[in-house]
């Protein structure tokens, strides 16, 4: 689920780098972008909700022949999905 993350992660990027990051002064807002909230409500929401859905469901179904105790295997299940994402962003 690490290289399909690539997808949520960059919706969630865009709209905090174009809503509370750019009213910090962090980032600089899209000069096109003037969608408001409904980006958010009709696209980011759906895809993101989905892939957390589909994640949980994956992980819930191999946790139970794991022996691992469930306070170490969802954080390094978390993680371990971030992996590729952060390998695909940064080298390229």
């Amino acid at each position: 689920m690490g290289v399909p993350c690539v997808l949520p992660v960059w919706l969630l990027w865009y709209v905090a780098a174009n809503g509370p990051l750019a009213d910090l002064g962090w980032t600089q807002r899209e000069p096109t972008e003037n969608d408001g909230m409904l980006i958010v409500l009709v696209v980011v929401a759906p895809i993101v909700t989905a892939f957390v859905l589909l994640w949980w469901l994956a992980n819930h179904f191999v946790r139970r022949w794991n022996t691992a105790a469930a306070r170490v295997y969802w954080p390094v299940c978390a993680l371990v999905t971030l992996v590729p994402t952060a390998t695909l962003v940064i080298f390229s």
